[in-house]
């Protein structure tokens, strides 16, 4: 029954150590040029300049800032021409008019100016028409006194879009930083798979150093025959744990390459050549001790979305005044007196007053109530996240805390358990111990050596998490690499 199961081990372990013999599936390229160890400052950079969800996110910053573009298109200066003629008719008055309006930045009113020109005779009730031989000049204002004096629908548009272009720079600051944590993660799973696969290749290795003696020692007689199908069993067993190491190690590498890429953003599988010679790569991270809440990205798209609902209560304000207008303008005809008379030739200044009111202004008065409500709903989520916000910050401190001790309790642990099995190796030499012990202690040295780089890869996984929850951009490489 023993050797069947060691036939059986064996004939899974050929099929896992020969892949070439199966389909293998279209991974992308691996850079083998370039024999050094991978940093994670190379991963880091690589990511800033060509993570596919950072370039969508800076895609979007762009889409927010030409809405904006949009919006302050309603100050644009506007020209416009306007000609008419009567061809039959009574009357053969023609006229051509040029104008051209600026909106006012700070107010809700214009600025204007006209050019305007007619020939021919016109009906009495449009004696306004007539015009000197070279035409009349006009310029002319409205401002608002009391509605729209501060703020009006087209200020508040552009207000809010500018609000919107800080909401993308957040979001995209916060997508950068998930993608840049996912970075060191996937790095960090991929140098603990490799390390723990040369741990195991270090197990098997001495299995085999141990076969020929064995082997001999058999043949002289000094040792059982059954001994040589125990070491068998024993050397596929631990082939079975080179094969599932090698197998992890290469999927944390293709799960890499979506955030390791070449020059032109393609995916790199990276060669294991290049994996660090111990676990002293997991400790890339350096967090600043020092937090700022608004820093956070959520932390600041709540504080803007707050300021865009108080553009809006103001605006809802605004609606509930009264309007009243001043208006102004100075006309001048210019050139020979025309068919309508030198009444047209002096200087004219022209001033009014336009009032208007809702009577009963529901629209405005709803709109303003809820606006308010909306800020209060912002104001008390904004309290719930900076409480929520400083609570994760100090867990994951806590978190880091804790992965410390346990790596130097582990680090303990790992030592012991190497000078254990060396101990007992040199007992099997000598004589003075049996196969099952030396086994045991051999692989719960490695067991050791596993669980230590496990250790050490879960306190690199909370520093990198205490990054991201802090918004500590150097610490994920942000401010090092200009982003396309």
């Amino acid at each position: 029954m023993k050797m069947r199961t060691v036939i059986g081990l064996t004939w899974l372990l050929a099929a896992g150590l020969f892949p070439q013999a199966q389909a293998q599936p279209v991974l992308p390229p691996s850079l083998t040029a370039n024999p050094a160890p991978l940093t994670l400052q190379e991963v880091l950079q690589s990511s800033a300049r060509s993570a596919p969800d950072i370039i969508a996110a800076l895609a979007r910053n762009r889409q927010a800032e030409a809405r904006a573009l949009t919006a302050q298109g309603a100050f644009d200066t506007v020209f416009a021409i306007e000609g008419r003629s009567r061809i039959l008719g009574y009357y053969d008055g023609a006229e051509i008019a040029g104008k051209a309006e600026q909106p006012l930045g700070g107010n809700g009113g214009y600025l204007y100016g006209q050019y305007r020109a007619s020939r021919g005779d016109f009906p009495i009730y449009e004696d306004k028409s007539y015009t000197n031989r070279l035409g009349e000049l006009k310029v002319g204002a409205l401002y608002s006194l009391m509605r729209d004096r501060l703020i009006d629908a087209r200020r508040s548009e552009f207000r809010l879009a500018t609000n919107d272009i800080d909401i993308a720079r957040f979001e995209t600051k916060a997508t950068s930083i998930g993608v840049q944590a996912r970075a060191v993660e996937a790095y960090q799973k991929w140098v603990a798979a490799g390390l723990k696969l040369k741990a195991y290749e270090a197990l098997l290795g001495l299995a085999r150093g141990r076969a020929d003696g064995i082997e001999r020692q058999v043949r002289l007689g000094a040792k059982p025959d059954i001994l040589l199908t125990e070491n068998e069993a024993n050397l596929v067993r631990r082939q079975a744990f080179v094969v599932e190491a090698r197998q992890d190690f290469r999927s944390a590498a293709v799960k890499l390459s979506l955030y390791y890429r070449d020059a032109d953003g393609r995916p790199v599988v990276v060669d294991e050549a290049r994996l660090p010679d111990d676990a002293e790569a997991l400790d890339g991270i350096r967090t600043d001790p020092a937090f700022n809440l608004e820093g956070r990205p959520d932390f600041a798209i709540m504080l803007e979305e707050i300021e865009k609902a108080t553009v809006k209560l103001a605006l809802a304000r605004n609606d509930l005044l009264p309007r009243i207008d001043l208006g102004g303008e100075v006309a001048k005809d210019i050139g020979p007196a025309g068919a309508g008379g030198r009444s047209r030739t002096p200087l004219e200044m022209i001033v009014g007053v336009t009032f208007k009111i809702p009577l009963q202004n529901r629209k405005a008065k709803g709109k303003l109530a809820e606006t308010q409500a909306k800020i209060d709903e912002l104001t008390a989520k904004q309290q719930f996240l900076a409480e929520k916000i400083r609570a994760e910050v100090a867990a994951i401190g806590l978190e880091v805390e804790a992965a410390g001790q346990l790596v130097a309790t582990t680090e303990r642990e790992r030592e012991l358990a190497q000078r254990l099995a060396l101990a007992e190796r040199r007992r099997f030499e000598l004589g003075s111990s049996d196969f099952f012990l030396v086994n045991q202690r051999e692989e719960s040295a490695t067991n050791a050596e596993v669980k230590l780089i496990e250790a050490q890869a879960r306190i690199a996984a909370a520093r990198t998490e205490l990054a991201a929850a802090t918004a500590d951009e150097d610490a994920l490489g942000l401010t090092q690499v200009a982003t396309p």
